[in-house]
């Protein structure tokens, strides 16, 4: 039994399943011969097997019938490899187009011939009988071991069965030999003895079920865990005369009938049968086909959906990344791509020359290159008379300029300039003045300057 708490899925009410043991060694040959013979005899539509030739850890044949003359039944048996000690297991699924009959014919008929040529109809677990009446072990661990075990089944419906008094011949046949055959394939009978009914609750107890004294219980199984009071399905009396104990049977019916868990290993049998079946109609291919193509038109255009999506995210993490990548160039000082920087200014001791030359272009460069008669303010930049005239040179001095007082002869310079009569100071009388001292000249050769950078400030 399964440890895992997920609850598992429910069994589909056109889904019949069983699993069992074959005793014998040549379980795939008696299989073979009941489905070449049901199929001469025109009871089944097709057959199939799998798995014959080369070594596989299953043994399948696939088998088709129609159940009531319209329905259309598919079944797949699976043999496991064979072992000494347990024979072969089988697992028997089978799926109807509609909702299954207890009334049709089992599915194990169709495979597994009937007794009593049978070594197929055995519990795959304790190896009991199907369907047929089995004693109670005397040893109380092999009692526990079976009864446990029959608790917690889920591919069969377990009956335990209390016998009041010894019966005889008639009464030791099996109750459950008077159900439907495909519901009498998937039930196990267990006969306790009349001394043995304390032992039995003992063990049932754990599962919150009780035999009755002379009556009969259906085991859980997988109802325990749907929510079934188990106690619904007890029968406080059952006559083992021979008689038909109809009330027990329909417990069993309505049991059987009551929706429950797929078993243990039973969806991968069913989705075996359904993905890998074999016997297709015409009609059945071409309707494949078409699935088939619309499954792939389908995950094609997700493809392409997936592809565009792609393609947009990356137009838009690379332009990202532009933006990223200019804005890091802007950040770090250089130029844009897009948008040129504004060139330096320079220091301000380039600023200040630049200045300067522009102040020899304008002021210091009125004459032309030809001799013109001085005029007034001439007299004022004039070299000093002497052997050689020594070019004017402009020095730039890092220090701050400081304003000097003007000397005597800038001072009657400027009044003459100032006069309102006309009258200039020609160069003459700059000269005859003999009492200026060297201080003086050099400011009246340095007074243009300072005009002039006045005049551009």
């Amino acid at each position: 039994m399964s440890n895992s708490s997920s609850p598992r899925p429910a069994a589909p009410t056109t889904v019949w399943s069983a699993r069992g043991r074959h005793s014998g060694p040549a379980a795939a040959d008696a299989v073979r011969r009941r489905l070449d013979r049901l199929k001469a005899d025109g009871v089944l539509h097709s057959h199939l097997e799998e798995g014959g030739a080369d070594p596989a850890p299953e043994h399948v044949f696939q088998a088709r019938w129609l159940a009531d003359g319209e329905v259309t039944v598919r079944a797949r048996l699976a043999l496991s490899p064979y072992a000494e000690d347990a024979g072969r297991q089988w697992v028997l699924v089978a799926e109807a187009e509609r909702p299954w009959d207890p009334r049709w014919p089992s599915p194990a008929a169709m495979f597994w011939p009937q007794p009593p040529d049978a070594e197929w109809d055995r519990e795959a677990v304790t190896g009991l009988r199907l369907g047929d009446a089995n004693a109670l072990p005397e040893d109380d661990k092999e009692l526990r071991r079976v009864l446990r075990h029959a608790a917690r089944d889920t591919w069969c419906v377990h009956v335990v069965v209390h016998e009041a008094m010894t019966p005889d011949e008639r009464g030791r046949r099996a109750v459950v030999r008077l159900l439907p055959e495909s519901l009498r394939h998937r039930v196990v009978e267990h006969r306790a003895a009349p001394h043995r009914l304390r032992a039995v609750n003992w063990v049932l107890d754990d599962f919150g079920a009780r035999v009755p004294r002379g009556g009969a219980v259906v085991l859980p199984g997988g109802l325990a865990a749907a929510g079934h009071d188990t106690q619904d399905f007890a029968v406080r009396s059952v006559f083992l005369d021979g008689s038909d104990p109809a009330e027990l049977l329909g417990v069993i019916t309505r049991c059987a009938a009551l929706p429950r868990p797929l078993p243990d290993g039973a969806a991968t049998a069913l989705t075996a049968l359904r993905e890998q079946w074999r016997l297709l109609t015409q009609e059945e291919e071409l309707a494949r086909a078409r699935e088939l193509v619309t499954m792939y038109s389908e995950a094609l255009e997700a493809m392409t959906r997936s592809r565009d999506l792609y393609r947009e995210a990356a137009e838009r993490a690379h332009e990202a990344l532009a933006v990223y990548r200019e804005g890091g160039a802007e950040a770090a000082g250089l130029p844009s791509a897009r948008k040129p920087g504004r060139p330096s200014a320079g220091s301000p001791l380039q600023q200040l020359a630049r200045g300067f030359d522009r102040l020899r272009g304008t002021a210091l460069s009125r004459r032309p290159g030809g001799a013109q008669a001085p005029g007034p303010r001439d007299a004022l930049v004039a070299p000093p008379a002497g052997p050689a005239a020594a070019p004017l040179e402009l020095s730039v001095s890092p220090e701050p300029f400081a304003p000097q007082a003007p000397s005597a002869a800038a001072e009657r310079s400027t009044a003459a300039r100032g006069d309102g009569s006309g009258r200039a100071a020609t160069v003459g009388e700059a000269a005859s003045d003999e009492g200026a001292s060297d201080e003086d000249a050099s400011a009246a050769s340095d007074l243009p300057v300072r005009r002039t950078g006045e005049s551009r400030d």
